[in-house]
């Protein structure tokens, strides 16, 4: 029985009508939480979809996920994709490199960069919709990911689109929603404290499970949103530098 039917039979009982749902690429992250918190802004109902792919922060990454799927009394379903980090290629899953400190300005493909890692995780993404009977997957990539990433460009969200529409069945309508592509991530971080995202159950550093080492990409931009808006980011960091 698929998500809307299930929802379907309890709501002959409760409600007049069945709700759309969504299936959320959560990473634990901030981005990712936002995501969350805008798809159900837009009428969906999250279902959250978390990756362990042998990143080295995992287990974190994984409990913020979980703890945000329970924020929202959402489905949630972690997937293992350990065969990213056997492809290796990326600092992320090799522990014999090391990620390297955040340069702001360069726009250079990064370290930490997971070769293909979208088109996997949205691969997995919209078979989870399509088995579910959900109506759109949402993913919380941005502008300055775009800069180094190639997976979070635009472009690539409209190609993988047509993919979803001619690899699923005839029936199936799943829309791949990227609403803050372009967006910075100063733009996200106002858009999620006017939504009450939770902050406090998100994780992005790269290096470390706590604290933070505030001086990775990750750790670097999301201290420098915070700052932007001018709110304290409520995690611990080893250093809190100014950006």
């Amino acid at each position: 029985m698929t998500r809307k039917e299930t929802t379907a039979i309890r709501g002959e009982m409760d409600e007049p009508s069945t709700p759309n749902w969504a299936v959320i690429l959560a990473s634990g992250g901030m981005d990712s939480a936002t995501v969350a918190y805008e798809a159900r802004e837009r009428g969906y109902e999250p279902y959250f979809l978390h990756t362990s792919y042998g990143q080295r922060t995992e287990g974190k990454e994984f409990d913020c996920a979980k703890r945000q799927a329970d924020e929202l009394d959402s489905e949630f379903l972690r997937v293992e994709t350990s065969h990213l980090a056997t492809i290796g290629g990326s600092s992320l899953t090799d522990d014999e490199m090391a990620v390297e400190d955040a340069d702001l300005e360069s726009n250079e493909v990064p370290d930490t960069y997971v070769p293909f890692r979208n088109a996997n995780l949205l691969s997995m993404a919209v078979s989870c919709a399509e088995a579910n009977d959900c109506d759109a997957v949402f993913i919380g990539a941005h502008s300055e990911d775009f800069s180094g990433y190639p997976d979070c460009r635009p472009a690539f969200f409209e190609a993988f689109q047509r993919v979803v529409d001619v690899g699923t069945k005839p029936d199936t309508t799943v829309e791949l929603v990227a609403p803050f592509v372009e967006w910075s991530k100063t733009d996200i971080a106002q858009r999620g404290v006017d939504l009450g995202v939770p902050y406090e159950h998100t994780w992005s550093c790269y290096r470390a499970s706590e604290p933070a080492c505030g001086t990775c990409d990750a750790c670097a931009y999301r201290l420098q949103a915070f700052q932007n808006v001018g709110v304290r980011d409520p995690i611990k960091y080893e250093e809190r530098p100014d950006y």
